[in-house]
């Protein structure tokens, strides 16, 4: 048993050594963990080389599906940075703060929570993280600063999609599970429901310091290595805790008392006014602006193959200057805020359309919008490719959009997609090893119904704690999200077999997996293809263990407090919170 648990994590400590200890970029290291994975699957877990190179196969579409929304992220900043806009959208933050942390509290958290709400997958660091370079940070700070903000969101991502795909469908198509569920005179959606509500509960309790957390980690480590210090931070923790609350409420209410698909959209919509409406106030409006160092003095690694503030003069990498009037495509005239703003708007509508409106999204995922291959290499293996329901389709529409918007000429416009090509070449090497490895790792045990490594790991974890296991539920959720870069796929993965260790352990069921359901998106902090896709929009492909290491710091924030919550409800006021809530 104990050979088998570590043959399971041999693929997971490859990429811990070549990614995080030897910082290794993903283009070297994840081909080397896939080989390790299938060396562990074929001798190990006796998988088929049909099977093994099925599992590839589904990874790799699953790649190219991720690669599509990367292009389109890329295509619209490039688009944008062509026509001038991201010198608008420098001047409208101006006209708020020039101040990097309130920025990062606007941008990397209340838009990002907006984006994943409305569109998940990835989508918001992508958007966001290409914008905040826009302003001037450095590459990673951007990256940081995004993947940091979003993650309170990501459990209700592209319309409540880890909730209503990742809990309640697997668990209707569990026999165990579905009965169970019945015989507490529950429907498995209503079930689901209560998960989502207790996910939010937990959220909303850990997470609101959320962006005090971000600005936190960039203040602290983009500063001069002599000058580190969370003084500047502190500065401006009341913007912060009022930021994480004016979000959290809403948030926290919608998923008990409204639904499950909309608690990221609401908190963030009813948050973001909020905090809008109180700094053009004047409130929380820090009396200095924090700045990074100048430009020069930048260590290579922040930057890539993108110059921050490359699409417009608001972004002057330290040198502490406002943003001079832009000059753009549309005849040389100031572009109205809400003109250079439009792209984005546009994409939030098409993305919360094509969501919301059942029959447009069954109309954009049905036939003849999939790319599907069922039965891969004779096994029961399947993928595909929803082309035109996920976001890299929106993306690039309002791309093209945004050219007649702009009065763009046609070597704008193709200047900008072959800034975007380009940029292509180091993610597609690594996403399609990294999520390969994930999906033989995933259906190691498919082949001849037996434990996946991935379930092997969880199982020995449920094993070790025991009765603590409340305090270390998230972290397995956070195992699989890590991998596969997915709430959803992580929920999918683990949400039944959280379920069965509830009922082992006679732990209430809806706590337990409401853990799994933060755990999942708590493990996009440190997910390695969502690392990479992220970088890729901001030019820093090679930097995923750099990521890595300091996104570690809020994931065992995250996990810890999660845990020491689940224990509380669980085993010190057990029954309490479900009384309290049928008063309403």
């Amino acid at each position: 048993m104990v050979m088998e648990i570590v043959l399971a994590a041999l693929p997971l400590l490859v990429v811990a050594v070549l990614l995080v200890g030897l910082l290794w970029p993903a283009t070297r290291a994840m081909p080397i963990a896939w080989i390790a994975a299938l060396g562990v699957g074929f001798f190990a877990w006796n998988m088929p080389p049909e099977w093994l190179a099925a599992a590839s196969i589904v990874g790799v579409m699953t790649a190219l599906e991720i690669l599509w929304i990367v292009f389109g992220a890329l295509v619209l900043l490039y688009t944008l940075m062509q026509a001038g806009a991201f010198d608008r959208i420098n001047q409208g933050f101006a006209a708020l703060s020039d101040d990097r942390r309130v920025q990062i509290v606007l941008l990397g958290f209340l838009l990002a929570t907006f984006i994943e709400g409305a569109a998940g997958f990835g989508t918001p660091a992508a958007v966001v993280a290409p914008l905040l370079l826009g302003l001037g940070f450095p590459a990673l700070a951007a990256v940081i600063a995004a993947l940091i903000g979003h993650i309170i969101a990501v459990t209700y991502g592209a319309v409540g999609t880890p909730i209503i795909v990742g809990i309640q469908t697997p668990l209707e198509d569990v026999a165990f599970t579905q009965q169970a569920i019945q015989d507490e005179g529950m429907t498995v959606y209503e079930f689901a429901t209560e998960v989502a509500a207790w996910a939010a509960t937990y959220h909303a309790l850990v997470g609101f310091v959320m962006p005090l957390f971000a600005v936190g980690m960039i203040v602290y480590f983009f500063s001069p290595e002599e000058e580190r210090s969370l003084a500047p931070a502190w500065e401006v923790a009341p913007l912060c805790l009022f930021a994480g609350i004016a979000f959290a409420i809403p948030y926290w209410v919608s998923a008990w008392f409204i639904t499950p698909e909309f608690p990221a959209l609401i908190g963030s919509m009813v948050g973001g006014a909020i905090v809008v409406g109180a700094l053009k106030a004047g409130y929380f409006v820090p009396e200095d602006e924090w700045e990074f160092p100048p430009r020069e003095e930048w260590p290579d690694h922040w930057v890539g193959t993108i110059e921050p503030g490359e699409g417009g003069n608001g972004g002057n990498g330290g040198s502490g200057g406002g943003p001079e009037e832009a000059t753009v495509a549309d005849g040389g005239q100031s572009m109205s805020l809400l003109k250079a703003w439009s792209p984005y708007v546009i994409l939030v509508v098409l993305l919360v359309v094509t969501r919301v409106i059942d029959p447009i999204a069954e109309f954009l995922q049905g036939p003849l919008f999939i790319i599907e291959w069922t039965e891969i290499l004779g096994t029961t293996l399947a993928s595909e490719i929803e082309w035109a329901f996920v976001p890299g389709m929106w993306l690039i529409v309002s791309a093209l959009l945004a050219i007649p918007l702009f009065g763009m000429a046609g070597s704008q416009v193709t200047a900008a997609w072959r800034e975007a090509g380009e940029k292509l070449v180091a993610p597609l090497i690594a996403l399609v090893f990294v999520i390969a490895m994930v999906q033989v790792m995933l259906q190691s045990g498919a082949h001849a119904e037996i434990d996946s490594m991935i379930v092997v790991l969880a199982q020995a974890t449920a094993d070790l704690f025991g009765p603590a296991y409340p305090a270390v539920a998230a972290l397995i959720g956070a195992l699989a999200a890590a991998m596969a870069g997915s709430n959803t796929v992580s929920n999918i993965t683990f949400g039944a077999f959280q379920f069965e260790a509830a009922t082992q352990l006679d732990l209430p069921r809806q706590i337990i997996v409401g853990t799994q359901a933060v755990g999942g998106a708590i493990g996009n902090l440190v997910a390695i293809h969502n690392i990479v896709a992220a970088l890729a929009t901001v030019g820093l492909v090679g930097q995923e263990g750099r990521v890595i290491r300091l996104n570690l710091i809020p994931l065992l924030y995250y996990a810890l407090m999660v845990g020491l919550w689940a224990m509380l409800f669980v085993y010190v006021m057990p029954g309490v919170w479900p009384d309290v809530f049928d008063v309403f």
